[in-house]
């Protein structure tokens, strides 16, 4: 394959790649205006004064996800087929939406990126037959407010805003979907997890907002005359400012939808991203990931038990964490038969109940 196109290769070297990514397709071109400073007192030792969000190092997910022996393995080296998906997706300013069984590494893959190409903390969406599209953008805590109006009507003033009310950007943070599309320089990663768990309508209503790039915040909107210009809490723990009540993407984030495979989307979701099916990992990439995570002498040890997973994932739905903990467990704490805690530890996923 020809890799000279390629921004994200799959090294697992952080690397400045993202810089010459092209400009994007016209009908994918966003022009949010940027954001204020953010105000971040919290920030990571390592983060420049004044960093954005996106520059910010990201935190001790990528260890556990990449594992802490990544270095002395190609973990997540791809397949050429998954370089290609990836990077159709960077280029053309697409969500990315990945199916496979659990365990093949979907939403490992947006920490992958985000550590090579050196974009930060990924956001992440975890989704439940509850979420709605309005957990993702932002949450206003409306009955704070009011109890704090109640306090400073009855004399015990907090400050902050008219009458001593703190203003209304207090009680507004931003999810992980509005936080991916604040307007930054670079992209950032956004990891929508497990979306085939959500009610019927989330597919549908998330449609305008990955087209447009942008979201209102109604709040805001009613108060845009008096207040123009709200510093709001990211999901980051950041301060940005939001103007006029709106949030626009300068560049659209790069963002995974992971699904087990147990719904079908609608049409219109699936036309508007890049679709990446993984299979059931093979020995190699199975010996390769327990490498990274446990080390040289743990995967060797564990080189029965890798076959013994490979065995059963013929006819039976079993996770790659299931073979991590066996692994560990047989190599560190030595119990008495390898045989009885494969039995125990990979139990297959799909058995009645």
């Amino acid at each position: 394959m020809n890799d000279e196109w390629l921004i994200y290769r799959g090294v697992g070297e952080p690397h400045d790649g993202i810089d010459a990514l092209p400009d994007p397709p016209p009908w994918r071109d966003f022009d949010g205006a940027p954001a204020g400073e953010p105000e971040d007192p919290e920030a990571p030792d390592g983060a420049p004064e004044g960093a954005p969000p996106a520059a910010r190092p990201a935190d001790g997910a990528i260890a556990r996800r990449l594992g802490a022996h990544r270095q002395a393995a190609e973990l997540h080296r791809p397949e050429p087929e998954e370089l290609e998906a990836i990077n159709a997706a960077l280029y053309l300013r697409r969500p990315l939406l990945v199916t496979g069984f659990p365990g093949t590494g979907k939403s490992t893959l947006a920490h992958a990126v985000a550590h090579e190409l050196k974009l930060g903390r990924v956001l992440r969406w975890p989704v439940v037959s509850r979420t709605v599209l309005q957990d993702g953008l932002y949450r206003y805590d409306a009955l704070a407010r009011l109890q704090d109006v109640q306090i400073a009507a009855s004399g015990g003033a907090r400050g902050g805003g008219p009458g001593g009310v703190p203003g209304i950007g207090k009680y507004i943070r931003l999810g992980p979907l509005g936080t991916a599309l604040l307007p930054t320089e670079r992209p950032r990663v956004l990891l929508i997890d497990e979306l085939d768990k959500s009610d019927i309508d989330l597919p549908n209503d998330l449609l305008n907002v990955l087209e447009e790039g942008e979201y209102a915040l109604p709040e805001l909107e009613r108060v845009a005359d008096t207040e123009p210009e709200v510093r709001v809490l990211t999901d980051d723990g950041a301060k940005v400012t939001v103007r006029g009540g709106r949030v626009r993407c300068r560049a659209f984030p790069f963002i995974i939808l992971t699904s087990n495979g147990e719904r079908d989307f609608p049409a219109a979701l699936l036309r508007r991203c890049i679709q990446l099916k993984l299979g059931q990992p093979g020995e190699k990439r199975l010996a390769t990931m327990v490498r990274a995570h446990l080390g040289e002498e743990a995967a060797r040890s564990g080189a029965d038990l890798i076959r013994e997973f490979l065995s059963r994932s013929q006819s039976e739905l079993v996770a790659a964490d299931q073979l991590l903990n066996a692994v560990y467990l047989t190599h560190y704490a030595a119990p008495p038969t390898r045989e009885d805690l494969a039995d125990l530890l990979i139990q297959r996923l799909d058995r009645p109940r």
